[in-house]
């Protein structure tokens, strides 16, 4: 271990570090407490980096104000999980109390050393939402190594130093690893396990900071020690025994085996008398002879109660919901003692973080020689491919040549925003990272230093935004960094759902005086029905392009792909494309003719897009043939990945790739949705024209030819939806191998909360025809949801439970194995999913009853990991967090699944075909809440999401925001935007202004967007399964 440092400073200001506060115990909005008056004392305090801070607090002042100023001066948001202890006169170790005045609890301040550490340890550390705060429990793990406190196997140990050395001296090389861990012991038989460390380490390669502190943790939290504090004590017999405290209830060890758990639910009173520490258990039904209390005689009354006061406050900090309120003060005499816990509870702690917007520091990472300290990293930190970091290093300007590194990027909002962090930055994130010529998985040397980077799209990689004349140079942690585009001049990064376009820097604006000189357009209702034709129509084009061209070019003549498969989807796809290439020049012509751009003398006979559509559409029919191989082809590209892993490797490498901006099965089903927009689109025309107009003949005709195309195609259309959701779906789950199974329908999936003998846990919910899944998110890198339990629909029956468990929108469903309490986000998401949920029940009783395929892959038991009883660390289990990343295959962690899991909401496959039907593109003016310019970006619509792009000829897109959770209004006229077509969309903290150039454009982009917002109703479901009468 790395000696102590002392290094006095004056509170709140860290070595390296802006000035900021980020109090932990505070309510948003409020100032640190103030001082109370009185002589000024000086108090150190030992960090979890072995670095000793100075801090000045009035002698008169509680604990709480010395708490609020040490996470003041780390900018500690999730500070609860903290405490300050210290060694007493006694020389016991005790918690600061918050309440009491702090020289009421230490008599001489000037020789007392308090030290910051992990006071509450939960069972999962995704809960923990801050890498600050992950890295922080990495260090006590650490800590807790070295002294012998954590104990446990070799392999284990092992496993662990082995993620620590990377996380301090970066990827392996065999001699600075050797002499790394000859400096520094980690564990106190080290040298016998030296071997295994450095062959651990080797297999971390390309691992960063942040993700070896997740691994760290992922390892620790399964370890029957972690989080353990020994109490010691006997048992009525004298038997030497342990007492111990955690998230679950009150332990008993022999040694370091636990023999004996008492959960909350089971624990009816605590307390203590002298030196008897009591246990009182409620009655057991099912057994008549059982000892309702425990006694367990402890060294002194001191000990029982400093055991006591820490029980007490680890049950209100995992178990209640807010925090206890003080009792009253007796009149006459007081009868046991005053105590309570001070401060929120965990659910409040996640709550706030989530509800709140803070402006995230960087810290520092003492013991790391890796520049890795932005602390950007969304859990789980890895969300993509190996060396996210490192690949994404162009977004942040010309980096690799920067003197330090690469340029620190932060995030605001540290819950929400940065589990969203790759949501909202999709394009070229996890699933659009990298395979690009370029490819900059910068593999990390010891003598070169490292960043961990938010992905926010590839910016940097066009020249104009490399020369952008707005990248400046900015202070960060005292040093010079560039600033990158669409980063603030504060050194910071927005939150990821307005980067990297949705940010104030590096971008022309458009302002009044632009819009000013804007070309008067024609006013006519037809004229802006024409252009959404050319605006779908160039965003069709390029989805053409990612099949025909991207695609193609990917795959090559790679062995992997069969010539059969190869010439099914080319050569029906390549004949669509060159028919549309024509179309779209024919509607660009013709709208240039219309706008008065070209030399035509007679604008009334251009004024017209009907007969343009009914000469293309007539074209169109001759490739129906064509249209129709497009299903056989996503269909026999499936079936040929299953049997060949080359060229599923390759589709999925394709994937990642930034063209790919959506998953790649969708582009299949493009040529079938596009026949539905021009539909709707000549729906509209003919709606508009007067019978007398000129134009109404072609385009009623244009009409009745493409609504026959759509009845010929829509049962197909149907099935290949349905199969490219199973599809999806069955990259974001793990745990079911039989999900597309056929006959199998995807209806609805979301957020519940199940109720367990832990409380309600968040869970995802996945409804079919036949089954009703539920999973929860993986703790791997592979950022998958694995599933817990399958519940049969057939002989299932539901029922509202609100009034029985006293849980808000909870509902019970009973099926012939298992009966499941759940409860919805509200009261509409409850509706949905009940109305769904009965639907599914119907059909599936109508059919035979359960397959036997269900039945077979139906868990015997449905509990979580973490809902067991016990919790047994193996080899098994360690081996496979150990190998997780080398196994796991690079994944999107910005699939509507995550986006449902962290709003807390759900979509229905009807939801899923409107959002893919009302696709929309065009110019947009974008302003931000507090901005002044409006910025001009083209942006598309498609799949719940709003693309970015800074012109309609970008090859990707720069940035994405995912609708779903959010809401589409008008602005107020408190809000004073004075300008026509505006609608403002926001969601909790986030507000975005858009504008568009038209009434008509206005109309259409609330209408779209409203669809994506807005669930649909599970009657329209089943009326699209029937033709359409058109």
């Amino acid at each position: 271990m790395v000696e102590p440092e002392e290094r006095p400073s004056v509170a709140g200001q860290r070595l390296g570090a802006p000035e900021s506060m980020g109090i932990s115990t505070l309510e948003p909005g409020q100032r640190p407490p103030t001082m109370p008056p009185g002589r000024q004392i000086s108090i150190r305090v030992q960090m979890l980096d072995d670095t000793q801070e100075v801090f000045e607090v009035s002698q008169r002042a509680p604990g709480k104000v010395l708490f609020d100023l040490v996470c003041a001066h780390m900018n500690l948001i999730e500070g609860d999980y903290f405490g300050l202890e210290f060694q007493d006169q006694r020389k016991m170790t005790v918690w600061l109390d918050l309440l009491k005045p702090i020289l009421k609890q230490i008599r001489r301040p000037k020789n007392t050393i308090l030290r910051f550490v992990v006071k509450f340890f939960p069972p999962d550390h995704t809960q923990l939402l801050e890498e600050l705060t992950r890295y922080l429990f990495a260090l006590q793990i650490k800590h807790d190594l070295a002294c012998g406190r954590l104990t446990c196997n070799e392999s284990s140990a092992a496993l662990l130093v082995a993620h620590i050395v990377q996380s301090e001296i970066g990827d392996f090389d065999e001699v600075q690893c050797k002499q790394h861990l000859l400096n520094n012991k980690y564990i106190p038989e080290q040298d016998t396990l030296m071997d295994k460390i450095i062959e651990y380490h080797r297999k971390h390669v390309g691992q960063t900071p942040a993700e070896s502190d997740y691994q760290l943790l992922e390892i620790a939290r399964r370890l029957e020690m972690y989080g353990v504090r020994l109490h010691p004590a006997k048992d009525r017999e004298g038997t030497k025994l342990s007492l111990a405290v955690a998230h679950s209830g009150v332990l008993v060890f022999q040694g370091h085996t636990k023999i004996n758990a008492f959960n909350w639910s089971k624990v009816r009173k605590l307390s203590f008398k002298r030196k008897r520490f009591l246990i009182k258990l409620r009655p057991d039904l099912n057994q008549s002879n059982c000892q309702d209390t425990l006694e367990f005689m402890m060294g002194s009354r001191d000990c029982c109660k400093v055991f006591w006061k820490i029980c007490v406050e680890y049950h209100a900090f995992f178990r209640l919901f807010e925090e206890p309120k003080p009792k009253p003060k007796p009149v006459l005499f007081t009868r046991g003692s005053s105590f309570r816990f001070s401060g929120r509870t965990q659910r409040q702690v996640i709550d706030y973080v989530k509800d709140s917007e803070f402006k995230k520091v960087p810290f520092e990472r003492k013991h790391s020689k890796i520049q890795s300290n932005s602390g950007l990293s969304p859990f789980p930190p890895r969300l993509c491919a190996e060396g996210q970091g490192e690949r994404n290093a162009s977004a942040s300007g010309q980096q690799a040549d920067s003197p330090i590194g690469h340029t620190q990027v932060t995030v605001e909002n540290p819950a929400l925003q940065r589990y969203t962090g790759s949501l909202t930055s999709q394009t070229n994130g996890c699933r659009n990272g990298t395979h690009d010529e370029a490819d900059a998985r910068l593999k990390p040397s010891p003598s070169k230093t490292q960043a961990e980077h938010l992905s926010t799209g590839p910016v940097s990689k066009s020249p104009q935004h490399n020369e952008s004349p707005s990248a400046g140079r900015v202070m960060v942690n005292g040093q010079k960094q560039s600033l990158s585009i669409g980063q603030s001049p504060d050194g910071r990064q927005p939150s990821p759902l307005t980067s990297p376009l949705l940010t104030d820097a590096g971008f022309i604006r458009t302002d009044d005086e632009d819009e000013v000189r804007r070309k008067r357009f024609p006013t006519d209702k037809a004229y802006f029905i024409a252009k959404e034709l050319l605006t779908t129509e160039r965003t069709y084009l390029k989805d053409l392009e990612v099949i025909t061209v991207s695609f193609q070019k990917s795959i090559g003549k790679d062995e992997a792909m069969p010539d059969s498969l190869r010439n099914l989807i080319f050569a029906n796809f390549e004949p669509v494309y060159k028919f549309h290439e024509t179309f779209l020049k024919e509607v660009e012509q013709r709208l240039a003719q219309w706008e008065g751009r070209s030399n035509a003398h007679i604008k009334g006979d251009y004024q017209r897009v009907g007969d343009v559509m009914l000469k293309n559409i007539q074209g169109l029919k001759l490739l129906t043939a064509h249209l129709q191989k497009h299903s056989e082809a996503l269909l026999e590209l499936e079936r040929t990945c299953r049997s060949s892993r080359k060229l599923e490797g390759l589709c999925r490498d394709f994937e990642l790739q930034k063209v790919c901006y959506l998953p790649l099965n969708i582009f299949f089903l493009r040529p079938l949705h596009r026949l539905m927009h021009y539909k709707q689109i000549l729906e509209r025309l003919c709606k508009h024209y007067p019978p007398t107009h000129d134009d109404f003949r072609d385009s009623r005709a244009a009409l009745a030819d493409i609504s026959e195309m759509v009845v010929q195609l829509h049962g197909t259309l149907i099935k290949m939806e349905n199969f490219q959701k199973l599809l999806e779906l069955k990259k974001d789950l793990i745990g079911i191998d039989n999900l597309a199974i056929p006959g199998r329908e995807f209806i609805r999936l979301g957020c519940l909360s199940k109720l367990s003998g832990k409380g309600l846990q968040q869970r995802m919910f996945f409804l079919f025809n036949d089954v009703l899944m539920y999973s929860s998110r993986g703790m791997t890198a592979s950022n998958q949801f694995k599933v817990h339990g399958q519940l049969p629909l057939y002989g299932m029956t539901i029922r509202e439970s609100e009034d029985e468990w006293g849980v808000p929108h909870s509902f019970t469903l009973f099926g012939q194995r298992q009966s499941v309490v759940v409860a919805a986000s509200s009261a509409s998401e409850m509706e949905k999913w009940v109305e769904d949920i009965k639907m599914a029940i119907e059909l599936a009783d109508k059919c035979n009853g359960p397959s036997a395929e269900i039945l077979s892959s139906s868990f015997t038991d449905n509990k979580s990991p973490e809902e067991s009883s016990a919790d047994q660390e193996s080899e098994d289990d360690l081996s496979a967090s150990r190998t997780s990343l080398e196994r796991q295959t690079p994944h999107r962690g910005n699939t509507t699944v995550h986006v449902c899991w962290h709003r807390s909401t759900s979509v229905s496959m009807v939801d899923f075909s409107v959002a893919l039907e009302n696709q929309l593109s065009g110019n947009l003016l974008r302003k931000f809440k507090n901005s002044n310019g409006w910025q001009k970006l083209w942006v598309v619509f498609t799949n719940f999401s709003l693309f970015f792009y800074k012109t309609h000829q970008d090859e990707y897109p720069l940035a994405s925001l995912p609708l779903l959770g959010y809401s589409i209004t008008i602005p107020s006229e408190s809000e004073n935007i004075h300008k026509d077509y505006v609608f403002k969309l926001h969601f909790k903290s986030h507000v975005y202004y858009f504008r568009s150039e038209s009434e008509y454009a206005f109309e259409r982009w609330m209408e779209v967007i409203r669809s994506a917002t807005c669930s649909s109703s599970h009657i329209r479901s089943l009326s699209r399964k029937e033709p359409h009468a058109y």
